[in-house]
Parts: C-alpha cells; sequence; structure tokens
C-alpha cells in the first residue's frame, strides 16, 4: 500500500535578539504608561544590570525606539534615554512609503480624507464638549488676528497653514473614535507634507488671496455653529464641501497625477 508523506507543517523562527526584546519590554512599558512622556529612563549602567546586557546591546535597542520616536536618546554627562509621546509622523511616512509602491496621487490621498473626516466631523457634532468648542474658537481667533494683522502680515503660510491644519486636527482628535483619528492624522500629515514642499519652495500671498483667508474663517465659524447645535448631518455635509473646496485650492497650481513618492525620498 502506498504512503505519501505529510505536507511539512512547520517553517524556520528566527529568534528575536536580544535588543529586540529589550525593546518590547520597554515599548510595553510605555504603552501602559508605566513610563511616561518627559521621564528619563535609569543610566545606562543600571539597564544593563536590570537585563544581563551589554552596552551595545542596550544601545540597539534605543535605536529601535528612537526609530518610532517613543524615545529620544541625549549622549553626554547629562544625556540619557528620555520617552516621547509617539509621533503620527512615523506612521504617516510608512504609510506614504507603502503608497508609493502603488504609485498613489496626492489627489487619491486627499479623497480617502474627504471619506474619512466628514464623517468624524459628525461624530464630533454627536459628541462635542463645551471644551471642544472652545478650542475651536481659539484655533478661529488664531486665524482672525493674522489676516487683522495686514496683508504684508499675513504671507505668513506656515503659520496660516499651520493654524488651519490644527482645526482639522480637532476635528477628528475629538470625535471620540480614535481609529479613525488616527488614521485621519495620518493621511492629513501626508498631505500637509505637500503644503510644507509647496510653502518653502516660494508659496507668496497677495492682497487677492485675503477674501480666500476670510472666506475659509467664515467656514470655520459655520462649522462651529453646527457643532454647537449638534446637527451632525449638516456638520458632515458642511465639511465635505469644505475640503472639496479646499482641494481645489490645494491642488490649484500642482498636477493632478503628481505622486505621493515625490514627498518621500
Amino acid at each position: 500500500m502506498a504512503t505519501t508523506s505529510a505536507a511539512p507543517v512547520g517553517r524556520i523562527m528566527r529568534a528575536p535578539k536580544t535588543a529586540e526584546l529589550i525593546a518590547t519590554d520597554l515599548r510595553r512599558q510605555i504603552v501602559k504608561g508605566q513610563l511616561t512622556p518627559g521621564e528619563t529612563l535609569p543610566p545606562e549602567v543600571q539597564l544593563m544590570g536590570q537585563y544581563g546586557v551589554s552596552r551595545p546591546t542596550l544601545r540597539e535597542a534605543f535605536r529601535i525606539l528612537e526609530t518610532e520616536t517613543l524615545i529620544t536618546v541625549r549622549r553626554g554627562s547629562r544625556g540619557g534615554a528620555q520617552v516621547m509621546t509617539p509621533d503620527s509622523s512615523v506612521a504617516a511616512r510608512y504609510v506614504g512609503l507603502l503608497l508609493q509602491l502603488r504609485a498613489t496621487t496626492l489627489v487619491d490621498v486627499y479623497e480617502a480624507r474627504m471619506v474619512i473626516e466628514p464623517y468624524c466631523a459628525q461624530l464630533l457634532a454627536k459628541r462635542r464638549t463645551d471644551d471642544d468648542l472652545a478650542d475651536l474658537r481659539a484655533c478661529i481667533a488664531d486665524l482672525s488676528h493674522l489676516v487683522e494683522a495686514g496683508v504684508e502680515a499675513v504671507p505668513d503660510p506656515a503659520r496660516w497653514s499651520d493654524l488651519t491644519y490644527q482645526f482639522h486636527v480637532l476635528i477628528f482628535e475629538r470625535c471620540g473614535n480614535q481609529t479613525l483619528a488616527v488614521q485621519c492624522e495620518v493621511l492629513a500629515d501626508i498631505v500637509a507634507t505637500h503644503l510644507q514642499q509647496t510653502i518653502a519652495t516660494g508659496l507668496t500671498v497677495g492682497r487677492s488671496a485675503t477674501a480666500g483667508f476670510k472666506r475659509t474663517i467664515r467656514s470655520y465659524e459655520k462649522m462651529v455653529v453646527l457643532l454647537a447645535a449638534k446637527d451632525a448631518g449638516g456638520a458632515e455635509s458642511h465639511w465635505r464641501r469644505h475640503m472639496e473646496g479646499a482641494a481645489k485650492e490645494i491642488f490649484a497650481e500642482q498636477p493632478k497625477d503628481r505622486p505621493v513618492v515625490d514627498l518621500f525620498h
């Protein structure tokens, strides 16, 4: 009677390096809040003794955590490893690299934002607090002061871009759904990188643009009114229209097929 050999059920496994295990342990403590942002880790000598490893192994673990922006390491007598708040820009860069492989365009990324962010606005309208409204109004006040300073002061495009970006951040960070908030933040970071590069290459602002600034502020003010009234449908519709209008300005002088690869190189 013929016999057949069983198909292999195992595969070669790589044992994690000691540095990776140390990084995993420290990462777990940071995520659980046992190590908090701003806190300095024990001296290297102490950690070497606790983990039973050499200095090169410990520093390799530090490098892993540094690439994840979970710690920053300062050298010297007053140096040490300090815990940081995780930065979404790391995720944005990694996602950007994945999008590069698919020849994704910036317009494609913005379209994804227009699907997610207006829905975040709807959730925010249902769940917003007085503090949320106060923070949004404070952002609008900062924008208004920038415009009121005069046309010569308005061309601080970087400042304007930062403030408008902050308004978007408040909408998706305060919506009450952390999964959507993180997705929005990653996509927004990719588009923000595009805007920063546009500004760096010489974006100028003239008198004709002042009306556009004021129009943006009025749109933000209307958004706050809708949120204050807890008009979820109105907030979602308005924010979608706002983003559609913003897209025309963002990509007005840019090729619509500009790939993400131009941003991350």
